[in-house]
Order: C-alpha cells, then structure tokens, then sequence
C-alpha cells in the first residue's frame, strides 16, 4: 500500500496539519503516512488530544492506524468506510473537545445518515477554538453551507480541570454549499445593539466578570451595548471574557481566558485590542474563523471571504489542503489590512 506523505513540521508545525489530513484522509480514501508531528511545539508528537482525534477518526471510518500513541511523532492512516452513528470520545485533560469534533465534523457532515456524538474534555482553555465559538462563529456559517446541527451543553470545562461535557447532532447533507461573506454587514461602532460582552465565571467572584464587561465597553467606547456575567458550575475556577459582534449570517465571536494574577481589566483589553484591529480593516472573518472556515469551502469547491492578515495556521492549512485536493486557495491584499481569500477548482 502507498501512503501520502504529510510533514507535520510545515508551516506552523502543530496539530492542525494533524487534524486536516485526518479528515481529508477519511474523505479522500488516501492513506497517510504523518511524520515530524507536532515538531514545532514545545511537547511535540500526540498529546491526549490530539490522540482523541485521531481515535475518532478511527473509529468514524474504520480505519487502520500504526504508532498511534502518545508522544508518537509518526503515525499511518489507513482509513475504510465511514459509518454514522453514536460516538462517544473522552479527552481525560483540559484538551480542546472542539479541535477532536472539527476533526470528524466534515465527515459526519457529508455521511449518509444522522449521528450524534458526545465529548468530555475541555471546552474553553485558552489556546483553541471555545465551544462557544464553536456553536455562534463556526456552526453558525456551516447552517448557511447546508448543515443542520444541534449542540447540548451539560457542563462546560475550563483549563486545567476540564471536564467540560456536551454532545453534537449532525443531520448530514449531499454536499456544503458553496459561500461568499465579503462584507463586513454592520456599522457596528454605531450599531451597539449588535455588540455584546459576556464574562463566564465558575468558583470566582462575579465582580471579576462585571470589572471585565466594564472595562470592555471603556475601551471600545460602547456603553449602551449589552453585558452580563453568566455563572457555571465546572470541575474548577474559570472565567472567560467575551466580545461579540452579531452579523447577519453568524457572530464574530473574540475570547480571552482569565488567568492568575491578571487582572481583569488586562483580560478585557487583550480581548478587545482584537477586535478593534478586526473593526479596523472592515473585513467579514476574524483570523481564527478563517482558517476554519477553509476546509469546508474547498470541500463545497467554492467560495471565498474578505479577513484579516492571513495567520500561520491558515497558510498552513492552505498547504494540506492543496496536497489532497484539486483546488485552488488564493490569498491576496485588497488593500492594508484587509485580505481576500477564495477558493475555486
């Protein structure tokens, strides 16, 4: 057998090379060969979550796997036929559920029948896309390329507890849709009524979450727009601050996790100096949502979105698309700040 070879030390050498050509692997019937996993990060190889993915997609499509464990810093993927149904996946850390469910989305996405799957782990650490993100930001643009999802939280999972539960229903579709999001939709300096700040706190004071929702709106100068302090019961103290900006298709949606001995009013203003540089250029997609926001528009052959700077992530994720599929990504400067990226075949 003949396996593509996939060097994880492309580009920004982390997971997600992992996780796209997982998924990419599975869609494709290619076997994959990975190596140089991770090799760019400090612990490089398989963490426990990146394992869980690649268990999930294992067990989604009958795969074949070798050196599957963790710390391996090569693996093969030989994947068989995907089958729909109930899954349930435990990370065991505070490691991203979201980043294991992007894994297999596209997959179940595109099955032949419903499945429903259940995650344990972490849903807001920091250093991943949160859950929330994942339900208002990435969820929200796959309704308008097609896909019927529902996501039930029983309880969220902060960093370094975890714990975090909840469960993902996939109505599949033939194919995504294709999808152009170049406007940027609102005035949303002048439109508060589209802006929200929210602070998640679990085992912490709600004066932190409150310090947080007022220095936000110090900052962005939006004191008529909405804020609250939303309190969860987790396995351990948490907070994570939040601004939002609603558009007509999904809400761009920029989180900050509080940490020890930051104060409040920093966390806001990490939080918000992103969203003042997105306001700025007057693009559609935030960073983060555009490097997630690429596999499914090549997979729908099509589309294409105005975004900040293009990140690391998003060139490399460009890279592994293209080594699976016949597509073309382009990525090119309107004008400062503001870049285009449109995928055709």
């Amino acid at each position: 057998m003949s396996f593509l070879v996939i060097d994880g030390s492309q580009g920004e050498g982390g997971g997600q090379v992992l996780r796209t050509a997982l998924t990419l692997s599975i869609l494709t019937k290619t076997p994959i060969e990975l190596v140089n996993i991770r090799a760019n990060r400090n612990r490089p190889g398989l963490l426990r979550q990146h394992l869980t993915s690649v268990k999930a997609a294992q067990e989604i499509s009958g795969a074949k796997t070798e050196g599957a464990e963790l710390g391996a810093k090569r693996i093969r993927f030989s994947p068989g036929n995907v089958k729909p149904g109930d899954y349930h996946f435990v990370i065991g850390t505070a490691g991203s559920t979201v980043l294991v469910a992007q894994t297999i989305f596209p997959v179940l996405a595109l099955a032949n029948s419903p499945s429903t799957v259940t995650f344990e782990g972490g849903t807001h650490n920091g250093m991943s896309p949160s859950l929330c993100f994942f339900k208002e930001s990435y969820l929200a643009v796959l309704k308008k390329m097609g896909v019927n999802t529902k996501v039930d939280t029983h309880s969220l999972g902060f960093y370094p507890a975890g714990g975090g539960k909840w469960q993902l229903t996939i109505e599949p579709i033939e194919e995504f849709k294709a999808l152009k999001l170049l406007t940027a939709g609102s005035d949303f300096e002048q439109e508060q009524q589209n802006c929200s700040f929210k602070a998640l706190m679990s085992d912490l004071p709600d004066s932190i979450g409150q310090k947080e929702v007022t220095a936000g709106r110090k900052a962005l100068s939006w004191n008529e727009a909405e804020g609250d302090v939303e309190r969860h019961k987790t396995n351990g103290p948490g907070n994570s601050f939040q601004t939002k900006i609603k558009g007509d298709v999904f809400t761009s949606l920029f989180e900050q996790v509080g940490e020890l001995e930051v104060s409040s009013e920093r966390v806001a203003k990490r939080c918000v100096g992103r969203v003042k540089k997105f306001l700025k250029v007057g693009a559609s997609v935030e960073e983060h949502l555009a490097d997630q926001l690429l596999l499914p528009m090549a997979l729908a052959g099509q589309g294409e979105f105005t975004t900040t700077e293009p990140s690391m992530h998003t060139k490399t994720n460009i890279e592994v698309i293209e080594q699976f599929l016949d597509i073309n990504i382009q990525a090119s400067q309107e004008e400062e700040g503001r870049w285009r990226i449109k995928v055709s075949r």
